[in-house]
C-alpha cells in the first residue's frame, strides 16, 4: 500500500492530521486517511482504538471549520491482522474549509496534491469562497455508500406503502453524482447521527445527572424512541383539591411531540444534530439553524411551512409522524403562546416550563419540598416506581429500557428506594417481583 491523491498514511494521530483532513475536504473526490499504516504501508496498528477513534472524531469537529458533520467517518477495520483506524472524507460544499486557530488564510487552508498535502494560494481561497454553494441534505453526498433501508422499508409497508424495487429512487435520496446523499444516510439502518437528551438535577446546567443518545439508526426509529422517551419523563402531576384529585402533565403532550418532530425533520444538519434538555422546571428543545430562508416569524407563527429538509419531511408525512405541512404549529400555539420560542441565525430553541401549583405523586413541586429547595430531587426515581408498579416482575434491564435510564443508575436508585422502605423484593432474583410500598 502506498500513498496516493486519494489516500494518506499516518503511522499514529500526530499533530499534521487535520491538516490532511482538510486538504481531502478542499479536494475534489475527497480521500482516505489511513492511522496505524507506515510511510513504507506497513500496517503496524493501532493499540487503543476506541480512545484515538473518539480522538480523531473531535479533533475533526472541533479543529476545523467551517462544520464538517456529515462530511466524515471514522471506522474500525483491520488490514494484515492489525487494528487500523479508516477516517473517510467526502469532499466538501462549504469550500474552502481551513484549520481553526489558522484561519481562511494560506497557513489554514490546504489542498490534495498528488500524495501530499500542498498550502492553498490566496487566489485558490477567494476562487472557492466565491463560488460556495449553500448546503442542503440533498446536496451533501453520505459518508457511507453501503447503505440498507430495511427499517425504513417496513416503516412504508405499515402503512400500507408497499416499497418498490424503485422505492429508495423515488425518495430524492441520490445527489447529482448518483451516490447516496446525506438524507440517504439519516434514513438508513445505520449512521452516525444521534439525538442528544441531557437531564439536570437543578434549573441550570451545573449538575448534569445523565446524558442518553437515541440515533446510529434510521432517522424515523429514533424519533420513535425520543417521543417514548419523554411520554416517560412527562409524567403527570396531581394537584389535591377539597373535593378531589386534579391531573395533568408536566407539559402539553401534544405540543412537546410536535417540537420534538420538528427539531428533526426541519434541523440543519450540516451544523448540528437536535438537542433536548430536561431541567427540573423546564424541558428545552433546540434545533439547529434559524428560520429557514425567505421565512418570516410571522409567516411561522400563521402556521405557513417552508421545510428546510423536503426530503424528510416527505418520509416523516408519509409514515405518519407529520401530517399536513403548517398543522404541528397550530397545535404548540393552542397549549402555548409565542414567548416560548427563540430564534437565532443559528438555532431554534423552544422552552416549555413545567406546570405551575401541581405537585409529584411523592409530594414534591418542580424540585421543592415544603418550601424547601430539594437539593437532589427524586424524579429519576419516581419513572422507575411506576415502571416496577406496571411490572412488578420486570428485571433491571427491563426497567431501564422501558423508562430510558441507564441499568447501573436503575439500580443505585433501587437500593436507595428499599433502604428508605418504599421498595421490597419478593422471591429469587431471577423469579422474583418487587413491592412497592410508597404511596402513590
Amino acid at each position: 500500500m502506498q500513498e496516493t491523491n486519494r489516500i494518506e498514511l499516518k503511522r499514529e494521530l500526530n499533530d499534521r492530521f487535520e491538516r490532511a483532513v482538510v486538504s481531502f475536504l478542499n479536494y475534489a473526490g475527497g480521500g482516505e486517511i489511513l492511522l496505524g499504516i507506515d510511510d513504507d504501508g506497513v500496517a503496524v496498528g493501532i493499540k487503543d482504538i476506541d480512545a484515538v477513534q473518539r480522538k480523531a472524531v473531535d479533533r475533526i469537529r472541533n479543529n476545523i471549520r467551517p462544520q464538517t458533520l456529515g462530511l466524515f467517518d471514522v471506522v474500525h477495520t483491520r488490514i494484515d491482522e492489525k487494528d487500523v483506524i479508516r477516517v473517510i472524507v467526502s469532499c466538501g460544499q462549504q469550500r474552502p474549509y481551513y484549520i481553526r486557530k489558522m484561519g481562511m488564510s494560506e497557513d489554514g487552508c490546504f489542498i490534495r496534491v498528488g500524495s501530499t498535502s500542498q498550502p492553498m494560494t490566496e487566489q485558490m481561497i477567494e476562487g472557492l469562497l466565491a463560488a460556495r454553494q449553500r448546503v442542503t441534505l440533498p446536496s451533501m453526498e453520505s459518508p457511507r455508500q453501503n447503505l440498507t433501508f430495511k427499517q425504513l422499508s417496513i416503516y412504508y409497508a405499515e402503512k400500507g406503502l408497499e416499497p418498490t424495487p424503485q422505492f429508495i429512487e423515488s425518495l430524492d435520496l441520490r445527489h447529482s453524482g448518483g451516490g447516496y446523499n446525506y438524507a440517504a444516510y439519516l434514513l438508513a439502518d445505520e449512521n452516525g447521527a444521534s439525538v442528544k437528551i441531557a437531564t439536570y438535577n437543578g434549573k441550570d446546567k451545573i449538575d448534569l445527572c445523565e446524558t442518553r443518545e437515541y440515533g446510529n439508526r434510521c432517522l424515523i426509529t429514533a424519533a420513535h424512541r425520543i417521543l417514548d422517551r419523554m411520554d416517560s419523563e412527562n409524567r403527570t402531576f396531581a394537584k389535591i383539591t377539597p373535593e378531589n384529585r386534579l391531573e395533568r402533565e408536566r407539559v402539553d403532550s401534544v405540543a412537546l411531540r410536535e417540537t420534538i418532530i420538528n427539531a428533526i425533520v426541519h434541523n440543519d444538519y450540516a451544523k448540528g444534530v437536535p438537542l433536548v434538555e430536561i431541567f427540573t422546571d423546564r424541558i428545552v428543545v433546540t434545533s439547529c439553524g434559524g428560520l429557514v430562508e425567505g421565512l418570516s416569524e410571522e409567516d411561522l407563527f400563521n402556521c405557513r411551512s417552508m421545510p428546510r429538509n423536503r426530503e424528510l419531511m416527505r418520509v416523516f408525512r408519509d409514515v405518519g409522524l407529520v401530517e399536513q405541512i403548517g398543522s404541528g404549529m397550530s397545535r404548540i400555539l393552542k397549549a402555548y403562546d409565542r414567548s416560548i420560542f427563540e430564534f437565532t441565525p443559528s438555532f431554534t430553541v423552544v422552552t416549555f416550563p413545567f406546570a405551575e401549583g401541581f405537585i409529584m405523586p411523592n409530594g414534591k413541586t418542580n424540585g421543592k419540598t415544603n418550601g424547601k429547595t430539594n437539593g437532589k430531587t427524586n424524579s429519576r426515581g419516581d419513572i422507575i416506581l411506576d415502571a416496577i408498579r406496571s411490572d412488578p416482575g420486570a428485571t433491571i434491564p427491563k426497567i431501564a429500557d422501558i423508562t430510558g435510564i441507564s441499568p447501573r443508575t436503575v439500580s443505585r436508585r433501587l437500593r436507595e428506594h428499599q433502604d428508605a422502605g418504599a421498595v421490597r423484593r419478593e422471591g429469587a432474583r431471577k423469579n422474583g417481583r418487587w413491592v412497592v410500598t410508597a404511596p402513590l
